[in-house]
């Protein structure tokens, strides 16, 4: 496990790096990725404003997952290079009932280059993020995928931007959003944006808002579970990939034991 508590810049390894960032101050931290495989944990303890920056290099593949544990507001700046034939996952885990402003870009650099962004999100509070995935090359394939509950007080605003620049040939860019309300005055606001300055390309959005109806609900009531228990078990369904995101069995069982607790109290 590394402690992070000021500017750090680390090359990743084969294999799973968890990292704890607790501090009080305005840090950047900047990953470096050549590996085959390479895993990483990123749990957010506390911080000031948070730079986030990594760099995936020619062949390389990785997944981040960002899991927000901090007792205060969270404000963070991401930027993700993604270069040849390399594949880069980035998962953002909200799971803490203090306010979250994210602004997130990556660059799809060079052909095949894969990228995701992606965020599984318990909202009670003000979450508002805007995320941007740029297709620079040819042959290279750009998605979004966003996943929330939104509990009582929740306000979640998300600005989704696939762009496909003209040269992009072949390229591809997709989103997808699934949104669950449980309770009225709750707000949610979903803007997806595709830029495509290129003709021979995919491009495609979905996106889902819903609330929990009545039916459902007294049919799960039928069945012996409480109000509370039946929405805990439906948010557990929208907020469960989080915790196989990372391959790894132990790491697995933490994160759902966590994300369980954190239910029992909604």
């Amino acid at each position: 496990m590394i402690l992070i508590r000021s500017n750090a810049e680390i090359r990743l390894e084969e294999g799973l790096t968890e990292i704890v960032v607790d501090t009080d101050r305005d840090i950047e931290l900047s990953l470096e990725n050549r590996c085959d495989v390479a895993q990483v944990l990123i749990r957010i303890e506390n911080v000031g404003k948070f730079h986030f920056r990594t760099f995936n290099a020619e062949n390389s593949s990785a997944r981040y997952l960002l899991w927000n544990a901090s007792k205060s507001a969270l404000e963070t700046q991401e930027h993700h290079e993604v270069l040849a034939k390399a594949d880069a996952r980035v998962l953002y885990a909200e799971l803490s009932k203090q306010e979250v402003k994210r602004k997130v870009w990556m660059a799809l650099r060079e052909p095949e280059a894969h990228g995701l962004l992606a965020s599984s999100s318990l909202v009670s509070n003000q979450y508002h993020l805007v995320q941007d995935v740029v297709n620079f090359a040819p042959h290279t394939l750009g998605e979004i995928q966003n996943f929330a509950v939104i509990l009582k007080g929740g306000d979640l605003y998300i600005d989704a931007i696939g762009k496909i620049v003209n040269g992009a040939s072949k390229s591809q860019s997709h989103q997808q959003s699934r949104v669950m309300c449980f309770e009225e005055g709750q707000k949610s606001t979903i803007i997806p944006e595709l830029i495509i300055d290129e003709d021979d390309v995919q491009a495609s959005h979905a996106m889902t808002i819903g609330r929990l109806d009545a039916e459902t609900l007294f049919y799960m009531q039928t069945r012996g579970l409480s109000v509370k228990q039946a929405t805990a078990l439906i948010a557990h369904g929208y907020l469960q990939p989080i915790t196989n995101f990372l391959q790894d069995d132990g790491l697995e069982k933490k994160l759902s034991e966590e994300l369980e607790s954190e239910l029992r109290n909604l």
